[in-house]
């Protein structure tokens, strides 16, 4: 087994094919009673070799391993595993060679309250057989992690991952990683985090490369919108919501609390499908647009069918109406009735259900992506992609669902949980090709970056035609 020195003391990794795993390795200290809602400090060091074979705790979370009639564990992975020291990070490390290595850093999903870095998805092995240092980070969650309390930071899950950055850069070395050449990259709320690290001036020198996937620009709340929420945490704790009185409430009841929180009566960016999220005075788009971030490049997309998730595991597609359509519409725009028309005047011949799809997307992801993406390109260089490959898992309703690329990212379609009727990748084969295309080119963006196609406007698009 191998041993690597870091800045708080020796790790014991575990050797594989391609190099070597460090599992649940801290980069700061474990968020305990009232630091549960502070900024992250320093992890005390330690002196003896540190075990790094095993997979660590992750951060307090309600389970979620099914999302309606779909199975989502290898999603969120493997819910709270309990313990301290879960502000970690793990790291697959290839045979550390003559020249250093691209690290990529991965922050994961879960609309703000669930998943981790150890779920079965974000496994490094095809980064490392690859010649990429992976780093994936796990980071506070729901109200320790998001919540707008009074006395405390906001963002402090973002403040973990800027920590978590910080720690790539006084240690990946040591990894074999160039420190020089780190890529953040995100998905879902991973990729709202990635947007707002790039719009953060505190990510100066963390970072050359940021890789968003199915996130936003436009998804932070406003003070006002998160100052409601806040207050609605503590009616349901009966308590005043400040950080002095949080500190005393245990893990296990904020868990609790967390689904019983609701954003649904904001009109959200996200739609009210998290009541957790960013609080920023400015959203990240509008901060890029000014020229923050400039010269960091930026790889950025979406899925074809991103609403797909939050409907056909539902029998949300199934049930469509006129009627729910325009109240999907309204969590997004003033007037929904222009919005419908809007997307009707695209796609002239889409079903009432596949309109739904199109309109929950878009206003999930898509408009905020776009933004984005738009923003970025006038300073800086900007490479877009479209998710386009529809899985048969549902009897085809899923499609281009959110999530579904990630498989492909990975490089993970041997994965037996993503095959099956209930699984994410359906009952079918998946095309291996277009998982070795799309790996490649994330790797080949954080190696050198140039994914492999011209500059935004242009689009690649895997997977298939819309």
């Amino acid at each position: 087994m191998t041993v690597c020195d870091t800045t708080s003391g020796p790790v014991r990794g575990l050797d594989t094919a391609y190099g070597t795993a460090f599992f649940g390795v801290p980069y700061a200290a474990g968020p305990v009673g009232a630091a549960r809602f502070a900024a992250p400090e320093p992890h005390e060091p330690w002196t003896r070799v540190r075990d790094a074979t095993r997979r660590g705790p992750t951060a307090p979370q309600p389970r979620r391993d099914a999302f309606g009639a779909l199975d989502m564990s290898p999603y969120f992975g493997p819910g709270w595993r309990r313990g301290t020291d879960y502000l970690s990070v793990n790291v697959w490390a290839p045979p550390v060679r003559a020249v250093p290595a691209p690290v990529m850093v991965f922050v994961h999903g879960g609309g703000f309250v669930a998943g981790s870095a150890d779920a079965p998805l974000y496994d490094g092995a095809a980064f490392a057989r690859d010649g990429v240092v992976l780093v994936t980070v796990n980071y506070r969650l729901g109200v320790a992690g998001f919540l707008h309390l009074p006395g405390a930071p906001d963002n402090r899950g973002l403040l973990d991952v800027l920590a978590a950055l910080r720690w790539v850069r006084d240690n990946i070395a040591r990894f074999g990683g160039d420190p020089g050449n780190v890529t953040l990259f995100g998905q879902s709320a991973g990729a709202v985090i990635a947007g707002a690290v790039l719009a953060d001036p505190a990510s100066a020198g963390l970072l050359r490369r940021v890789i968003s996937q199915s996130g936003s620009g436009l998804a932070a709340f406003t003070r006002e919108q998160a100052a409601v929420v806040t207050a609605g945490a503590g009616r349901e704790l009966g308590i005043e919501p400040a950080v002095a009185t949080f500190a005393g409430i245990g893990d296990d009841r904020l868990v609790e609390l967390t689904p019983r929180l609701s954003a649904r009566r904001l009109r959200t960016p996200l739609g009210g499908i998290t009541a957790c999220g960013l609080v920023l005075d400015r959203q990240p788009a509008v901060a890029v647009a000014a020229g923050a971030g400039a010269g960091v490049d930026l790889l950025i997309g979406a899925n074809l069918d991103e609403g797909a998730l939050y409907l056909a595991p539902f029998g949300g597609q199934e049930a469509g109406t006129e009627a729910a359509l325009l109240a999907t519409a309204a969590r997004f725009h003033p007037d929904p009735v222009e919005a419908v028309r809007a997307h009707r005047a695209r796609w002239p011949d889409a079903s009432v259900a596949e309109l739904h799809t199109a309109v929950l997307g878009d206003g999930l992801f898509g408009a905020g992506t776009r933004a984005l993406t738009e923003a970025h390109a006038a300073h800086g260089s900007t490479w877009a992609y479209r998710f386009a490959w529809r899985s048969g898992a549902l009897g085809g309703r899923l499609g281009a669902s959110h999530v579904m690329e990630l498989p492909f990212v990975f490089d993970r379609l041997d994965l037996p949980a993503l095959h099956g009727p209930r699984a994410l990748l359906g009952e079918g084969p998946a095309p291996r090709d277009l998982a070795g295309r799309m790996h490649a080119a994330w790797v080949r963006f954080a190696a050198t970056g140039d994914p492999g196609w011209p500059r935004w406007p242009e689009v690649a698009e895997f997977g298939g035609a819309a």
